[in-house]
């Protein structure tokens, strides 16, 4: 049953074309969130918004790649100028290049860390006008009005994991800007938290990256996937005995832009079926 416990709220979800992000926009939009979909590719991103649509949710779309210079910026507008407003921002987007330290480029390094981790900075800098404005608004009405961020981290960032240096170092300095921004926004009365996932089945766990399965980013063609042995073995070490769906994914996403949250700020929960790492 759908509560409507966001109803009017504008929601921002990066890289919500597809898998989690997709089920995030879909999920907060089916109670009641408006939603600004993003997606590297536009036509992922218009269908997640038509499928909004269809459930007779709004939605609109911000084509682009959260790296680009000005996209944080576009991305604010783009909100303000459909929906007149700023609550929930969800730094979703993101993709795994992995190698083990000798084998990794400077290339690899810095793509990981501008995409999981310079961009949501940029985001939550080009939001920090418009939430202040607002938030000085309300306490001169009187109104003590809560907003969300939610940030996207992996048990990568908080345990580490053998061939992934530079997604996990991203994924840990996401929990610290996390942590940073609640210390920032709590004057403002915004909730900054994070959900760190552990294997969710994705079109990045799918397969291995040894079969083929890529991605495109940009011009180039990146190898993504899990081996299916590698990811039977985590199967069998995940206490509810199975790896996550995107909905779950999405589901504890929700819990932290929900009203039930209001009084919880710097925090991180690992959405893993009970695996960690």
């Amino acid at each position: 049953m759908m509560t409507g416990k966001l109803d009017g709220r504008v929601v921002l979800v990066s890289g919500s074309g597809r898998g989690i992000g997709r089920e995030i926009a879909l999920k907060l939009a089916s109670e009641g969130a408006r939603v600004v979909v993003n997606d590297l590719d536009v036509d992922p991103a218009n269908e997640t918004a038509e499928a909004v649509r269809a459930a007779g949710g709004e939605a609109v779309v911000c084509a682009g790649s959260v790296t680009e210079d000005g996209f944080a910026e576009r991305f604010i507008k783009t909100g303000m100028d459909s929906f007149g407003g700023l609550d929930i921002i969800v730094n979703n987007a993101g993709y795994t290049w992995d190698s083990v330290v000798q084998k990794m480029t400077d290339e690899q390094w810095q793509a990981i860390i501008d995409v999981h981790l310079t961009a949501p900075f940029r985001i939550l800098r080009a939001a920090q006008p418009v939430i202040s404005a607002k938030a000085k608004e309300e306490a001169a009405a009187g109104q003590e009005v809560f907003r969300k961020v939610v940030n996207i981290s992996s048990i990568a960032g908080t345990g580490g994991n053998a061939g992934q240096i530079n997604y996990s170092a991203a994924k840990a300095g996401i929990l610290g800007m996390t942590r940073t921004m609640a210390k920032e926004w709590g004057r403002y009365k915004v909730n900054v938290n994070a959900v760190a996932f552990g294997p969710i089945r994705t079109r990045l766990t799918e397969g291995s990256a040894d079969g083929g399965n890529t991605i495109t980013v940009g011009n180039r063609d990146i190898k993504v996937g899990v081996n299916p042995d590698l990811l039977s073995q985590m199967e069998r070490m995940i206490p509810l005995g199975r790896v996550g769906t995107p909905e779950e994914a999405a589901g504890a996403v929700y819990l932290f832009c929900s009203p039930e949250s209001n009084f919880i700020s710097g925090q991180y929960v690992i959405c893993g079926g009970g695996f960690t790492i």
